[in-house]
């Protein structure tokens, strides 16, 4: 506290100032870790992250450690003075709505708790796809080598659905393949392509079992139109059983370095936990035979085994009247099953599928 002397001859005590090389201090530690932690949401090296940003990797390194250079600390000082936060000054494209600056910080003001809450209730209102036509476009999430091409075929034949994988689209419709899409353009062009796809993929078909790429969490715009759109499983599995599933894919590289490559998991899974964690339901899928999971993965979307109905009477179809049964409460009980809002820690984790380059790319299947 410090004393200024009125005119009147008494003092008054008033707030000492914030030291404003601490604030700027902490200021930059949170930008740092929060770079660093987006950087191993997507499974990108600094080398790879510094080369696509055409950025300096020891400036990379300095803003990560929170030593960011004196510009960012300028444009906050901007922001400020203006009375906006800074994501508003650099917001790309058109001014955004009144009503959608309103909204926003409406929610800010929000719990997390009454904010998933709110969540619930736009989607539920403004949603185009009913609960039950989601049920019909079953999403497959996940780290590479848990499973999600093994279920999602058997999944599909069982309701008589097509299986697409998401990343077999992109290159169908780039007529490139992802190393190539990633050697030429960068992620920031695969993450646009995968966008185009998905929308071209639910344009297309009313039902399908879709297999997406580990990563496609991390792109929030895309994910938030997965869970819009579709019913998501956030397919899972042990550590081991990633590890041995990428090499009997026959990916060795893991064991080049085998003590790295597990760190590299916990590291992916540690920062994409909450993103796989908005999933309607979680299944995992270790210590488990294909047929086996594939019937919990039917009893948590309340379809039934068509194949035994067909059996019995000789029809393809769904049947309907089973499907439209909803339980939103529903508790799974089977050994290795959560539900998604309190995911395990470290128990399944990711595999980054390099492609031959310095770790950038991240591309499950």
């Amino acid at each position: 506290m410090t004393q200024a002397r009125k005119a009147n001859g008494k003092t008054a005590t008033k707030p000492a100032a914030k030291p404003a090389g601490r604030e700027t201090d902490a200021y930059l530690r949170r930008l740092g870790e929060r770079v660093r932690m987006l950087r191993n949401q997507r499974g990108m090296t600094r080398k790879a992250l510094a080369r696509h940003a055409k950025v300096s990797e020891r400036y990379l390194a300095q803003l990560e450690a929170g030593l960011g250079n004196g510009s960012i600390v300028l444009l906050r000082r901007i922001s400020r003075a203006i009375g906006l936060p800074v994501t508003q000054l650099v917001h790309e494209g058109s001014e955004p709505a009144l009503d959608l600056v309103l909204l926003t910080q409406f929610l800010e003001r929000l719990s997390p708790p009454t904010l998933n809450e709110a969540r619930d209730l736009l989607l539920r209102h403004f949603s185009e796809p009913s609960d039950n036509a989601r049920r019909h476009r079953i999403a497959l999430i996940g780290l590479r080598g848990g499973g999600k091409s093994t279920l999602g075929k058997l999944a599909a034949e069982r309701l008589g659905l097509p299986f697409i994988e998401l990343d077999r689209e992109i290159e169908k419709r780039s007529g490139a393949t992802l190393s190539e899409i990633f050697d030429m353009f960068g992620q920031e062009t695969f993450r646009r392509a995968e966008r185009e796809a998905l929308d071209d993929v639910l344009r297309r078909h009313k039902g399908f079992v879709v297999a997406t790429s580990g990563s496609i969490v991390t792109e929030p715009g895309t994910l938030e139109l997965l869970l819009a759109s579709c019913f998501t499983v956030w397919v899972k599995a042990a550590p081991e059983e990633h590890m041995k599933r990428v090499m009997a894919q026959g990916d060795m590289r893991p064991m080049a370095n085998s003590a790295r490559a597990m760190e590299d998991l916990v590291s992916i899974l540690r920062s994409r936990e909450p993103l796989y964690a908005k999933a309607d339901v979680a299944l995992s899928t270790s210590g488990r035979s294909p047929e086996q999971n594939v019937a919990e993965l039917l009893r948590l979307i309340e379809v039934p085994d068509t194949r035994m109905a067909r059996q019995r009477s000789g029809s393809p179809t769904l049947d309907k009247e089973r499907v439209s049964a909803e339980r939103t409460d529903f508790e799974p009980s089977w050994p290795g099953l959560s539900r998604p809002s309190t995911p395990s820690s470290f128990q399944d984790v990711d595999a980054r599928d390099k492609r031959g380059h310095d770790g950038e790319r991240d591309k499950e299947r």
